[in-house]
């Protein structure tokens, strides 16, 4: 079985379960999803945007309140099929293999995706083969100068489904690794750093302190502070 057949029963067994703590249910995630919708919107607002690994639509619903058009693929049916029961606009696709026409959108985004993509140069071409001159990509890292890099790689691995998150590929990329990832004609623009203050998710959750995490993640996510340690790091690159 190759990595891409791995990372579709992957997620289809996460399905299931994926939104247990997401979409209210957990201050975590949605600060998370916060911090990444509020980075894409001012280059997807009016726009078509078309989201990279969209999985249940919970970034893709919020996306497509402010775009003129949104668009979700994902590798996993499971995940797709309650895309679709939000009534979003979804196909079934590969990262490295869009099923999209040249310059078909203005912008096209990836968040929590391309870390378990092996071929990121692939992936990366495909976005920006369908983003129109002067568009932009969003394409969000695991960082690996991130403490959680290091509680990922030491700590016993999380549960996921069946099985746990160890089960489908992974990687960790800084800003040198994704420049020579990118093709000819695209320019990073700007970086935010997400998930870098919070050692611990459940401590969003304290009151008094969880709010106080929360604002200091909000503070430091655009500052050289986040971008350089933050777990994610979504990355603004601009194709001309």
């Amino acid at each position: 079985m190759n990595e891409q057949d791995k990372t579709r029963r992957y997620y289809d067994a996460f399905a299931a379960s994926y939104e247990d703590h997401r979409d209210g249910r957990s201050r975590y995630h949605d600060l998370l999803d916060t911090l990444e919708v509020e980075l894409a919107l001012p280059y997807v607002s009016a726009r078509e945007v078309l989201e990279v690994g969209c999985g249940t639509g919970l970034v893709l619903r919020k996306l497509a309140e402010h775009a003129a058009h949104a668009v979700g693929v994902d590798l996993s049916p499971g995940m797709l099929a309650r895309a679709r029961a939000r009534g979003l606009d979804v196909h079934e696709g590969s990262a490295t293999a869009l099923p999209f026409p040249d310059a078909s959108f203005d912008a096209a985004v990836s968040f929590k995706t391309l870390p378990h993509v092996p071929d990121l140069p692939r992936a990366l071409s495909e976005m920006a083969r369908v983003v129109r001159p002067g568009g932009v990509l969003i394409a969000e890292l695991y960082n690996p100068r991130s403490v959680r890099h290091l509680a990922k790689r030491w700590l016993p691995a999380g549960r996921v489904g069946a099985g746990t998150e160890r089960d489908v590929y992974v990687r960790f990329d800084d800003r040198r690794a994704l420049e020579r990832a990118l093709p000819r004609g695209c320019t990073v623009e700007r970086a935010r750093g997400i998930r870098t203050l919070v050692p611990v998710a459940a401590l969003l959750e304290i009151p008094v302190v969880g709010d106080a995490l929360a604002r200091a993640e909000r503070r430091v996510a655009d500052t050289p502070l986040g971008i350089e340690l933050g777990g994610f790091v979504a990355w603004v690159i601009r194709r001309t």
